[in-house]
Order: C-alpha cells, then sequence, then structure tokens
C-alpha cells in the first residue's frame, strides 16, 4: 500500500490546520450565519480588566466565537474559568509589578450560549462544554476546506 492512497482516505479535521487559518474561516462562517449574532454591547467592552481599549476590528467578537469553538473541540470539558484564564494576560500597573488577571467572562458564556443554541457544542453534566456530533462535523468541514485550499 502506499501512504498516498491512505492520506486521501483519513478525513482532515481541526488539528490538521493551522490555528490562525481555521479560526480565519470558521468566523467568517459565524458571520455569514444567520444563527449567531453579534450582541448590542460588543462595541463597548474590553477583553478583559488587563487592556486599556477594546478590540479595534468590527469581527473581533466572531474571531473570538471561532477561537472558543476551536479550544471546546480540542479540550473537551473546557469551562468558562479554564477559557477565562487561557484568554488572560499581564495587568501592567505603571511602575508596580505586573499581575495575571483573568479574561472578561460575559463574553466567554455569552458565545458559549450562542454556540449551544445553534447546537455546536453542549453541557457536560460534570461541568464544562463539549462538542455535539453536528458541531463537530461542521468544524471538521470547514477545517478540510482550510487544508485543501492551503494545498492548492
Amino acid at each position: 500500500m502506499s501512504d498516498a492512497g491512505e492520506e486521501e482516505v483519513r478525513g482532515i479535521c481541526v488539528r490538521d490546520v493551522a490555528a490562525d487559518d481555521f479560526i480565519a474561516a470558521y468566523a467568517e462562517h459565524l458571520k455569514n450565519s444567520d444563527k449567531f449574532e453579534l450582541p448590542v454591547w460588543a462595541d463597548l467592552v474590553k477583553t478583559g480588566v488587563f487592556k486599556e481599549l477594546a478590540p479595534y476590528g468590527e469581527d473581533w467578537y466572531y474571531t473570538r466565537a471561532a477561537s472558543i469553538a476551536r479550544k471546546v473541540y480540542l479540550r473537551p470539558g473546557v469551562g468558562v474559568g479554564m477559557l477565562q484564564k487561557w484568554y488572560g494576560g499581564n495587568y501592567r500597573r505603571g511602575a508596580r509589578t505586573e499581575h495575571f488577571r483573568k479574561a472578561n467572562s460575559g463574553i466567554i458564556r455569552s458565545v458559549m450560549i450562542q454556540l449551544e443554541n445553534m447546537k455546536v457544542i453542549e453541557n457536560l453534566p460534570s461541568g464544562g462544554r463539549r462538542m455535539t456530533r453536528v458541531g463537530q462535523q461542521d468544524l471538521d468541514r470547514i477545517a478540510g476546506a482550510v487544508f485543501h485550499d492551503n494545498e492548492e
């Protein structure tokens, strides 16, 4: 058997594509979806206490949502608290020492609730979230499209 034949049979999943390429593609998919909508407060909030300004890009909410969906795909059972820690950063306090601060939980929670309503992720009885079968197929399909675009 040749390796090339086996390579085509195996499906492409999210792990097989670069994170930034996948997140950009899935963010575009969410933006075009009529089920996922931008909250009214999205242009007013900062992503964390440690930030001075709100995000500049208009599509930052979709990008964060795509990133959260990818995180839930790669680590089933992840919750809001763990994602807060992941998106957190150093709070620079002038001349005083820096301290780590968690990210804004409201943004993460609102994204997860919208993804649940789209049936992309679901609650676990033990706490945290995981991908649904439909959500996993959706993300794998987009990852496959990204993979084939990068090959060409």
